[in-house]
């Protein structure tokens, strides 16, 4: 972008230092302060140097990353700090009952300013010069700052030849602006946190939820001392393809996926082949890459965040952070114990258009104890003085460290159980306990307590692929998998269930199926064969073996739905087994087959084990040694 050389000269009237330009405000007004890095720095230095002359003047933010200078406890009858969204810079001075926090999603901000609700006196803000036609670009926080603009009754801008022009809908006329603030100083910059293992671990479990094609956002929020979510998540869609990106905020991680390859926008419903965002926050060099290039696309909060925009997206990801979860599957993101610590931002907005969009997903992350291990962030109920963002009405996907749990469309005893198995295991017995206290699962549940407080076994996870291409994860049983095996059991013919259970029986009562999905993992094993389907996967194929301590072998069993027979399933589910028994050091197998059940019979006698057998009254006795 070419700017104009000469555009001091040319609008000398509207030109004045900070010092002059920070002069007209009067005390008692209210001055809304550009988002981000793209805070004007030095026009809030000139502010906060005028404290001393100033009273009641209310600081209204999404928040800053500059250091506040106006958020201190001396200037607390000076400035009255209003923040949409709580940044590490004013926590303390909010906490305090210093400065105001104002709950509210993202997308309706805008419709505060617009409608008078909450009226601007001033707004400082950060632009580019202008160019030839007498246009400057809002650059890097488009977001709620082009709002702030249109409504403010007067705007000082400090204008910035380091601040990158920005294509899309980030543009205002100069003479939109009253007084104009030269300023060549470099941008405020942040760079991304260091990974830590266990935002690594969420990253990768959510990485598993995002397909080819998808459309991502990244939320506002941190994990408190693990990092920013984003970064952690980024390292591993790096060998995604076709994804594209409809954020609120991007990052430097952002440039990591493009050089991939991974991201290029190229299925994208709406904005096809671009990035869209409404600020962004990170290095120079992403700068640099978002100056002038078309594959950027900034647009305001009341496009980026408006759900209606966001559902149009199929395959729609939003990826958000929580501060803690209870096991109804209420969210709340802003605080904790009472103490607030962040805000709403565009949770509820992309929860809801991801939630509606065409195969879309909302997922929301958290670590599954505090940063110090002493507590869950996965509770019974809600710590008192938490409020509630997302209605346990509203919540689909919540991941942890430990895993996923699909809480969408579930009753109230498959999310208990589903979140309790994606806590941190030295919890998870007291909130099994507690679980049943709360009358939130069955009193009889309470006899297999003891076999879900193991977290799942990551080592029996592989993958089958059929001739067909399609791909069947193995994994071990779960907990949350009682209703998946219930409806697996009933689709089963009587023939099969005969050759499986010996018997012909054509009900299963609800113990039964606690007895296959409960597992005592200390010395049995069970794992499943699942394929995904709309409402998230089924089970087709269910393998198990039972130790028998004294002789050091395990009794043996698998099953394979009927319609999926055929497709060397049994034979694959046998050798993962045999492998997991060898690991643990067991001697081998045991399996009781009936005379009829050829399929099994030859599963075994190609084993490429040892293999005895025995034929007693139409049954064969096998022994498998390894």
């Amino acid at each position: 972008m070419e700017f104009d050389s000469n555009w001091q000269e040319r609008y000398a009237a509207m030109v004045r230092s900070p010092q002059k330009a920070l002069k007209e405000i009067r005390s008692g007004q209210r001055v809304f302060i550009g988002t981000g890095c793209g805070e004007p720095t030095e026009l809030v230095k000139a502010l906060t140097a005028r404290a001393g002359e100033l009273s009641d003047v209310e600081i209204i933010q999404l928040f800053t990353k500059g250091d506040a200078s106006y958020a201190r406890k001396k200037y607390a009858d000076c400035f009255r700090l209003n923040s949409f969204f709580i940044g590490q810079n004013v926590r303390d001075m909010i906490q305090e009952g210093l400065g105001s926090y104002t709950p509210i999603f993202l997308s309706n901000i805008p419709h505060l300013f617009n409608t008078g609700l909450l009226p601007l006196d001033v707004a400082l803000i950060q632009t580019t010069p202008p160019n030839r036609h007498g246009k400057v670009s809002l650059g890097i926080s488009v977001d709620i700052v082009k709002s702030a603009v249109e409504n403010a009754s007067l705007i000082i801008a400090q204008v910035n030849p380091q601040m990158p022009w920005t294509r899309g809908d980030s543009v205002i006329d100069i003479y939109d602006i009253d007084i104009l603030v030269p300023a060549d100083v470099p941008l405020i910059e942040r760079e991304d946190d260091s990974t830590h293992e266990i935002s690594r671990m969420i990253g990768r479990n959510i990485a598993t939820l995002v397909p080819d094609g998808a459309t991502i956002q990244f939320g506002l929020g941190r994990m408190q001392g693990l990092g920013r979510l984003p970064h952690a998540t980024m390292e591993f869609l790096k060998d995604k393809k076709d994804l594209g990106i409809h954020s609120e905020m991007i990052t430097d991680s952002i440039l990591h996926l493009i050089r991939s390859g991974a991201v290029n926008g190229a299925r994208k419903s709406s904005d096809r082949g671009r990035i869209v965002a409404s600020f962004c926050m990170g290095t120079k060099e992403l700068y640099d890459a978002v100056n002038d290039n078309p594959l950027f696309c900034f647009r305001p909060t009341e496009y980026v965040n408006d759900f209606r925009v966001i559902s149009q997206q199929t395959k729609m990801v939003a990826i958000n952070m929580a501060q803690e979860i209870d096991l109804t599957g209420q969210i709340c993101s802003d605080s904790q114990a009472g103490m607030l610590y962040s805000g709403i931002g565009g949770l509820v907005d992309f929860n809801r258009g991801a939630t509606v969009s065409k195969e879309g997903k909302s997922i929301v992350a958290l670590p599954s104890t505090s940063l110090d291990g002493s507590r869950s962030n996965i509770m019974t109920q809600l710590s008192p003085g938490s409020g509630v963002s997302i209605t346990r009405g509203a919540v689909s996907y919540v991941v942890t460290e430990y895993g996923v749990a699909y809480l969408y469309g579930k009753s109230v005893q498959e999310r208990v159980m589903a979140l309790i198995a994606i806590a941190h295991p030295k919890f998870r017995e007291q909130l099994f306990r507690e679980a049943i206290e709360a009358h939130y699962i069955r009193p009889d549940m309470a006899r297999v307590g003891d076999k879900i407080i193991l977290p799942t076994d990551e080592t029996m996870r592989t993958v089958l692929l059929l001739e067909d291409g399609t791909q069947m994860t193995i994994r071990s049983i779960q907990p949350t998998d009682e209703p998946l095996m219930r409806d697996l059991v009933y689709t089963l013919s009587r023939e099969t269930i005969y050759y499986r259970f010996m018997s012909s029986q054509v009900a299963f009562s609800h113990r039964q199926i606690q007895d296959f999905v409960y597992v005592d993992h200390r010395k049995d094993v069970a794992i499943v064969g699942t394929v995904p389907e709309a409402h998230g996967e089924d089970i087709v194929a269910v393998g198990r073996y039972y130790l028998d301590e004294k002789t050091n072998r395990a009794e043996v069993a698998f099953v394979v739905r009927d319609d999926w027979q055929g497709r060397r399933i049994g034979s694959f589910l046998f050798k993962h087994l045999t492998d997991l028994a060898k690991r643990n050091g067991i001697a081998g197998f045991t399996a009781e087959v009936l005379r009829d059940n050829i399929r099994m019979q030859t599963i075994f006698n190609h084993s490429g084990h040892r293999v005895q057998t025995r034929l007693v009254e139409g049954v064969y006795s096998f022994v498998i040694d390894f």
